[in-house]
């Protein structure tokens, strides 16, 4: 096994990427912010996006209201500086609405416009939409929120006014480096309905029906026609359940097939509650679950064994002109009165020890140091 090089020391060829799992900034972490929604909720047992901050507050002690649009970001903006990356890429798992109108379903998710501008914060680049809860307040909530962003000058990809839209890429320029090309996919399994898809005359999400074989030919084909020569190519794809490690062949097949045939560089794979297992495949990085990033769970119990309250932040170094994978970096954090901490020695030994188990069978080893994790691989593929 060898150890990953380090990028080029005057970086002209590498392309370093931040990426991240869900970042769900709707109900209490929207309540928080400087101009909230409404806090009326249609859920079984809380009626009120408040009860979720008390439940923060009640696990991590008391948690100022109308706090600074930085403030959750907390350590992660820190690292974020530090590292520098080239392109900075979330999957925003929440509608930026003020529609009272709510789906019918479980959760729904929504922050107001205003609250967003804490996603221009932290200098977020593009937002992957094609989730489970970006369509929480009905197709006008979409609209908004593609509206916003817009506005915010955040690109977005995976949702759209129509199909067309849905399945555009979104593209950044990075100077003297080349083009960034996001796609952004959900599936099914991922709880994300099946009549959200985008049509030809009403406004959706880019779904994918399954993880057959003709839905891999449709992602490529719409890949190829999305990037030229030179692109570092990042497919998002919400899919899974949300707990649990197990990567199915399925998916491993499917992720494998975007590498080989649309050239994709990255599988940035989302929809856990926790970080997941990870491959480097012919060079390429494959994340198949990146876990939750920013959440309002802090207090509520059940699943503790996962540690769904520990985050990952992914810089990978990408070869531009190759589009294949020369570093890996991962700073853990934990979340605590709703916002981004670093996390303990312990924590990151936790998590290093959990990934390093679950990576190890697809050839991938992980290791901490000064409170930071790193990869290294074999051949692969």
């Amino acid at each position: 096994m060898s150890v990953a090089a380090p990028p080029p020391s005057d970086g002209a060829h590498a392309v370093r990427l931040f990426l991240c799992g869900d970042v769900m900034i709707g109900r209490g972490v929207d309540q928080i912010l400087p101009s909230p929604c409404p806090p009326k909720l249609y859920e079984e047992y809380v009626s009120s996006a408040e009860d979720y901050v008390r439940l923060a507050e009640a696990a991590s002690g008391p948690i100022r209201r109308r706090v600074d649009l930085s403030y959750i970001w907390g350590d992660a903006l820190a690292e974020l500086r530090a590292h520098a990356p080239d392109a900075r890429i979330i999957n925003l798992e929440t509608s930026v609405t003020r529609s009272e109108t709510a789906e019918h379903k479980a959760i729904n998710y929504r922050v107001s416009p205003q609250n967003a501008e804490c996603l221009r914060a932290a200098g977020i680049d593009c937002c992957a939409l094609a989730n489970n809860h970006v369509l929480d307040w009905g197709p006008s909530g979409l609209t908004e929120t593609l509206d916003t962003l817009q506005h915010l000058g955040i690109a977005a990809a995976g949702a759209g006014r129509t199909i067309d839209e849905a399945q555009r890429p979104a593209i950044m320029e990075i100077p003297r480096k080349g083009r960034v090309v996001v796609l952004s996919f959900a599936l099914p399994d991922s709880g994300t309905p099946f009549d959200w898809a985008a049509t030809g005359v009403s406004p959706g999400l880019n779904l994918l029906p399954d993880l057959s074989p003709e839905s891999a030919a449709f992602a490529c084909n719409l890949a190829r026609n999305a990037t030229q020569p030179g692109d570092v190519l990042v497919i998002s794809i919400h899919w899974g359940p949300n707990w649990g490690y197990h990567v199915s062949n399925a998916q491993r097949q499917f992720a494998h097939r975007l590498i080989e045939d649309a050239d994709a560089s990255i599988i940035h794979g989302h929809s856990s509650h926790h970080p997941k297992g990870f491959e480097v495949y012919r060079k390429r990085l494959v994340l198949y679950g990146c876990g939750d990033f920013l959440n309002d769970y802090e207090g509520i119990s059940g699943y503790e064994s996962y540690r769904g309250d520990l985050s990952l932040m992914y810089f990978a170094d990408i070869d531009a002109s190759r589009g294949d994978l020369i570093r890996l970096q991962m700073v853990p954090l934990h979340m605590r009165r709703l916002r981004l901490e670093r996390a303990s020695t312990s924590d990151a030994e936790w998590l290093a020890h959990t990934l390093d188990r679950e990576s190890a069978p697809f050839g991938v080893r992980v290791r901490q140091a000064d409170g930071k994790l790193s990869a290294c691989w074999s051949g692969g593929g």
